[in-house]
């Protein structure tokens, strides 16, 4: 019998957090999908996995037999679907690179070339992902690097290098009231709805909505996005505002919407992120060095 190991990854984050809900966040699904998933393993291994009551999810024996085994063969099947990968990159000779909005903002450019020239014959790919894949593929081992707003789920398992630091500022619809502002307090900000990352997405969504800095104060959300395009149009359509980088004045300029300088919140920092596994591996280095000495804020 052949088991999708995406239904072990669930069933494992189920049985480590005993919550449906907690458990659906570091998967990055919904609730109900999560739920789907669950009985369908229990359908295909003819077994019960959880006793479910008010108070959580528990283990049955057939369960806990398979939680503790199911680490020791995902961990294996990962590093072979890794190392074959890997392999099969570096017979074609390219660096995939994954990111997520803007990336290392203009320097991009520049660490592309510079690794170029490092590495004649060789070519850093650029892959972006969705805000609900915010590690863009690195987790999966779907890319080698990858150039990230953090934090992000699932950062403490990979290498990671701060790059710069950068201001949070706040995009708005055009005709909002605040809009002829020159700079906005945060605080003038906490009743207004917000377009916001899927709830999967969980620190990289709390982030951007800056939960923890809000003393208390609960966000509204008017509208649910995972592209910058849907973003934007949600903000200029007037379901929200967002806060963005400040670099999104630059990256994401579009009609119907203005971004202001915002005091009062943190910044938002951008780092470059790879595999413990590649912590040996020459490419990656090189690229990680070019990060390093090309990225810097504008």
């Amino acid at each position: 019998m052949d088991v999708d190991t995406r239904l072990l990854r669930s069933f494992l984050a189920v049985a480590e957090d005993g919550s449906l809900t907690r458990a659906a966040e570091r998967v990055f699904v919904s609730q109900p999908a999560l739920t789907k998933q669950i009985r369908q393993l229990e359908t295909q291994l003819g077994v019960r996995l959880f006793e479910r009551s008010r108070a959580g999810m528990a283990l049955t024996d057939a369960g806990r037999a398979l939680a503790r085994r199911a680490p020791a063969l995902l961990a294996s099947w990962d590093e072979t679907l890794r190392a074959t990968r890997a392999a099969g990159r570096q017979a074609a000779r390219v660096l995939r690179v994954g990111f997520v909005a803007s990336a290392a903002n203009e320097a991009t450019r520049e660490i592309v070339a510079e690794f170029a020239r490092r590495r004649p014959g060789w070519r850093a790919e650029l892959r972006q992902a969705a805000w609900t894949n915010p590690s863009a593929g690195l987790a999966d081992g779907e890319v080698d690097a990858a150039l990230l707003r953090l934090p992000f789920p699932g950062q403490a398992a990979l290498r990671v290098e701060m790059l710069f630091s950068e201001a949070r500022w706040v995009a708005l619809p055009s005709g909002h009231r605040l809009a002829g502002r020159a700079e906005i307090a945060f605080r003038e900000l906490w009743d207004e709805p917000f377009v916001a990352a899927p709830e999967e997405t969980g620190a990289w969504r709390d982030h951007w909505l800056a939960a923890d800095e809000r003393e208390g104060h609960p966000v509204r959300v008017g509208a649910v996005t995972e592209q910058p395009d849907d973003w934007l149009s949600a903000i200029a359509n007037g379901y929200g505002i967002a806060l963005a980088p400040e670099s999104a004045a630059r990256f994401y300029s579009r009609p119907g919407v203005v971004y202001r300088p915002v005091t009062g919140v943190s910044p938002t920092r951008v780092g470059v992120a790879w595999s413990p596994a590649d912590d040996g591996n020459p490419v990656v280095r090189d690229f990680v060095r070019c990060c390093l000495e090309l990225a810097r804020p504008v």
